[in-house]
């Protein structure tokens, strides 16, 4: 028997990267990103022509000098971070028995090709973790649609699961105190903030269960069945559970949302608001997390590494130290391990 037929196939995806920083590489890759009607849910037309007309054509030359700031010899932290995952992982699970491929959800590599070699390999199932833990319909939502998309066109298709989220696994937890631990070490802090990509409120408010979302601090104090699937509750419980590991006093940890784009109203605090806020109280010493995300990246590096330090210290802050992703620490491995092999 072909042991390839018993394999089960791993797919990890994660965003994505402009193959270059180039301008014209970021303006394709800003095309396909925001083409998705998950990421910015608009009828087609009205997106097509915010796109193609507005965003993409003045937008690429900023976003490409910013992704310059963070290019490497090896390219792109996203990706090759993601390439050092898959490959510290590989050796800890049994080869006859799984294939592990990686994807972007934008560009390449591409789910495409990622779902096309386990296709060929003929596996019996496939996994797929989205590497955001937090789910949110513009990105773990947008792979689910993808993967679901592409293989609906395959003649014979294996049993696919979907990870959808991951806040609470021990290991994920683990792996950001052990960060935490590590910059802690460095000396005090006046305040602990989380900062988490942001989402416009109408996409929040879209998945609320009976219309329980509120956007405010009450249906988000606590994490339960109508609000699990709430990207806003989901950055507010990890918040917790990551202060609580590292036994943070709750009066110093703030939780926050960056990224905004355009006019309309995104999930609060913003952490810029946040930044102004503390520097007005006096706060000199800031740790900053940022647990969307799982390897370092513009929004982890360039936007709240350096933006944000720049606007803390020019409003008379002193510290402002960024605790790096978890890229492929140990611990996050073995919880992505973890979250692949064990059969729900």
């Amino acid at each position: 028997m072909n042991k390839s037929k018993s394999k089960t196939g791993i797919l990890l995806v994660n965003l994505g990267t402009p193959d270059s920083p180039e301008t014209g590489d970021v303006r394709k890759y800003l095309r396909e990103f925001l083409m998705d009607g998950r990421v910015l849910d608009i009828p087609f037309l009205s997106r097509w022509m915010l796109v193609n007309f507005i965003i993409a054509p003045f937008r690429s030359p900023k976003s490409a000098k910013e992704y310059r700031k963070l290019w490497t010899e090896r390219g792109s932290p996203l990706l090759f971070h993601t390439e050092d995952l898959r490959d510290k992982l590989v050796p800890l699970l049994d080869q006859e028995k799984y294939q592990v491929e990686i994807a972007m959800r934008y560009q390449s590599p591409s789910i495409a090709d990622g779902l096309k070699a386990l296709n060929k390999a003929n596996v019996k199932e496939i996994v797929v973790l989205p590497l955001f833990p937090q789910y949110a319909s513009a990105s773990n939502g947008s792979v689910i649609d993808k993967v679901m998309e592409l293989a609906r066109e395959w003649q014979i298709i294996p049993s696919i699961r979907f990870i959808s989220n991951f806040v609470e696994h021990p290991l994920f937890l683990e792996a950001w105190a052990e960060l935490g631990k590590k910059q802690m070490a460095e000396g005090d802090y006046d305040r602990y903030l989380f900062s988490y990509h942001g989402l416009p409120e109408r996409q929040i408010l879209k998945g609320s269960v009976d219309g329980y979302c509120q956007l405010n601090g009450k249906c988000c104090a606590s994490y339960h069945k109508k609000n699990r699937y709430c990207y806003r509750a989901q950055s507010f419980h990890t918040t917790r559970l990551i202060s609580e590991k590292l036994q943070l006093p709750k009066e110093k940890v703030l939780t926050s949302f960056q990224s905004r784009l355009g006019k309309d109203p995104w999930i609060k605090p913003y952490t810029d608001d946040l930044i102004k806020e503390m520097a007005a109280d006096g706060v000199k010493k800031v740790m900053v997390f940022s647990p969307a995300f799982v390897a370092d990246c513009l929004e982890t590096t360039v936007e709240v590494g350096e933006e944000y330090k720049d606007l803390f210290i020019e409003l008379g802050g002193e510290k402002w130290d960024l605790v790096p992703s978890l890229n492929s620490e140990d611990t996050w491995v073995q919880c992505v391990k973890e979250l692949v092999t064990t059969e729900k």
